[in-house]
């Protein structure tokens, strides 16, 4: 009864992002690969689920598929957006998750024990749960045949078409039942087995990736933090300094067209002085720009460290190549391909005898 879940990688959250915004995109596309790994670990270390695997994308038919999108991240906060649904379509989780990092979070001594973020993963992990338990014991019979039954009509979906129906919502209840011993169900069986085992080589995979990119991520976001909270004194001081400025500068002209000789004498000062305090300000400003470029080349980086490996099957002697998402979709047309000759094969005898 206990349910398998894909935890598929994040959206960045850079499609729409305006100059300015501290979004470093290098950065947000491994974090969208790292972070799905922190969540899947702690929901396996809850005990109150089957497999719990990271998956390339939303294609992936599980009992349970967890989405997120990455809000903000600077080291400083993390804000996710989290969609849960499972098979059905029924939706668990469509919610905001936010945290804050202290300092103390980026010490030498938590930071290779702790992730300055771990709660968030913890509460995600335990919000599923509490759905999850509340669930019957036909709820999730009814669930696990919902997403065999999926995954048979994404192969075959002439042959599975009437197992299924799907209502307004978009919910899926199952219909009707196969035969126990029907041999195509069988073969879907089959297919659907070493769809899973590929998806626990890509396990691996993502193990490894988030091994690589611990130490120097760990160590951008410490850097980050700092920059984020230096970036945000400086421009509160460069703020402070140009609007100091410019009120100087307005009440020197002001000044500049008394009749007074003393007052036009001051209204001078006034000028010179707010033009000085606008000069520094804009120093500042440039100062803060160097903080974000630091950052830039920070995540280029990074980026540059963790670049998806090519994957080699050992038991079969197709290439796969491109980053992880490629390889799984170009995995998905053979196991398509793969399928539609074992059913060719179970075909032939019924079509040899029809006269």
């Amino acid at each position: 009864m206990l349910l398998d879940v894909g935890i598929a990688v994040f959206d960045p959250g850079v499609a729409d992002y305006e100059e300015g915004e501290q979004i470093y995109p290098e950065v947000r596309k491994a974090e969208a690969r790292f972070m799905p790994r922190l969540l899947a670990e702690a929901m396996q270390n809850s005990g109150g689920w089957g497999a719990v695997r990271v998956v390339p994308g939303d294609q992936q038919i599980t009992d349970l598929l967890v989405q997120g999108r990455i809000n903000k991240s600077d080291g400083e906060e993390l804000v996710l957006e989290i969609l849960a649904r499972d098979s059905r379509g029924v939706t668990w989780l469509d919610k905001e998750y936010s945290a804050h990092a202290s300092r103390y979070a980026y010490n030498n001594t938590t930071r290779s024990t702790y992730d300055p973020f771990q709660a968030i993963y913890h509460t995600i992990a335990n919000d599923l749960l509490r759905k999850q338990q509340a669930l019957k014991t036909a709820d999730l019979e009814e669930l696990r045949l919902v997403t065999e039954l999926r995954f048979a009509r994404s192969f075959a979906p002439d042959a599975f078409a009437g197992y299924l129906e799907t209502d307004r919502k978009g919910q899926h209840q199952v219909k009707r039942l196969p035969a126990s011993n029907d041999p195509m169900l069988e073969r879907v069986r089959s297919i659907r087995e070493r769809d899973q085992l590929f998806v626990d080589t890509l396990q691996d995979h993502y193990n490894n990736f988030s091994g690589e990119m611990q130490d120097p991520y760990q160590e951008w976001r410490k850097l980050s933090y700092e920059e984020a909270i230096a970036l945000q004194e400086l421009q509160a001081e460069s703020r402070r300094r140009l609007w100091a400025g410019g009120a100087a500068i307005l009440a020197g002209i002001v000044a500049m067209g008394s009749s007074e000789r003393s007052s036009r004498a001051a209204g001078n000062v006034a000028v010179i002085g707010g033009g000085y305090l606008l000069k520094s300000g804009l120093e500042k400003r440039n100062e803060a720009q160097i903080h974000v470029e630091a950052l830039e080349e920070l995540g280029m980086s990074l980026e540059a460290e963790i670049t998806p490996q090519v994957i080699e099957l050992e038991d079969r002697t197709v290439m796969l190549s491109g980053n992880v998402e490629e390889q799984y979709a170009q995995w998905r047309e053979l196991l398509a391909d793969i399928y539609a000759a074992e059913v060719g094969d179970l075909d032939l005898p019924a079509t040899s005898s029809t006269p």
